[in-house]
């Protein structure tokens, strides 16, 4: 590939190496950007939305939605709404041409433009008065002898041994022992409602937080985790029944709606006892069964005297026992009568 480049003398905008070959910024929002960046003083001072320089450049509708949206993400673009002295809603924007996370962007709304720039240079000092001279050179200054005498060191002091026993039988108090558990799992919560909160821009655009914001609303939204409520169904909870007219203020609606719909506390069920294992009776010791055939034991289960082979041979020949000759003669009869 041949290049053919002049460099521009006059008309031009510089642009960083950052934005030109941003990876997520598509043509539009480089555009728009530069175009932004390279207006002169008297365009810039004007209270213009960024809307009415992207109609300029013919990006409208969703072109601009889309762009809008990237330079939002990657950091180049932050906007403030805020409620005016008569009740009116006013959106302030900012575009950099440098990324800024939304404490830097804050600065810089706040007056700090030149934040981070000339921080580290050194200001420049006036020279020193008068001209260089010669060192003075001379002894030691006297010491006004004061007639005190310098005495050594008393000797230490042997210790009585009624302290030593004292020391001894001291012992010093245990230090009380950090809860690092239940610190850890409650700053766990904090940082996983942090993040839920961070991330509700992305299911509907008026519920952009920022990380103060949502560090105000993180013990709040913490609660819910506490109380059993995960990550997604707290997303689900804050994000659902938006009013029709749009959300006004971000914070004061997910502060209202984190306090109103606060679920009920878990109950702490305490689990039933196991059931109680019934003790299995002592096993008896074998005995004789006086029924019929060769000498054999078995192991009675209560107060039994006959195996179950003979109960059971005994109870089939009852059932089996002939009819008796009565019923002959009460047939006879039945039927005569008839």
């Amino acid at each position: 590939m041949l290049r053919h480049a002049i460099a521009p003398v006059r008309r031009y905008t510089k642009a960083s190496h950052d934005v030109v070959r941003h990876s997520r910024l598509n043509n539009d929002a480089k555009v728009l950007l530069l175009y932004v960046q390279g207006l002169p003083e008297s365009e810039a001072a004007a209270t213009k939305p960024l809307s009415e320089h992207a109609a300029r450049l013919g990006l409208k509708g969703r072109a601009y939605q889309k762009a809008k949206q990237l330079l939002s993400d990657c950091g180049y673009l932050h906007e403030w709404r805020e409620q005016g002295a008569r009740g009116r809603w006013v959106t302030e924007q900012l575009l950099a041409n440098v990324t800024l996370t939304r404490d830097e962007a804050s600065r810089v709304r706040e007056g700090g433009a030149d934040m981070g720039v000339g921080d580290d240079v050194p200001s420049e000092r006036p020279p020193t008065v008068g001209g260089p001279r010669e060192r003075t050179v001379g002894d030691s200054p006297q010491r006004e002898d004061l007639g005190e005498k310098n005495l050594p060191h008393p000797p230490p002091q042997d210790p009585t041994p009624g302290a030593d026993e004292a020391a001894v039988g001291e012992e010093p108090e245990p230090e009380p022992v950090p809860n690092s558990g239940a610190d850890s799992e409650a700053e766990s919560e904090l940082v996983q409602a942090e993040g839920v909160l961070l991330s509700l821009r992305h299911a509907h655009g008026d519920l952009l937080l920022g990380v103060r914001e949502a560090r105000l609303l993180a013990d709040a939204a913490a609660e819910w985790l506490r109380r059993g409520v995960s990550a997604a169904d707290l997303r689900r909870a804050l994000t659902t029944g938006l009013p029709t007219d749009g959300v006004r203020s971000a914070v004061g609606f997910l502060r209202h709606r984190l306090v109103q719909k606060l679920p009920s506390a878990r109950r702490q069920v305490t689990p039933p006892p196991p059931p109680e294992r019934a003790v299995a009776p002592a096993r008896r010791g074998l005995v004789t069964c006086p029924g019929p055939g060769a000498e054999h034991v078995f192991r009675p289960r209560s107060e039994e005297t006959h195996c179950l082979r003979c109960r059971t041979a005994a109870a089939f020949e009852v059932t089996l026992q002939p009819l008796s000759d009565g019923w002959r003669t009460r047939v006879q009869e039945c039927a005569s009568g008839a």
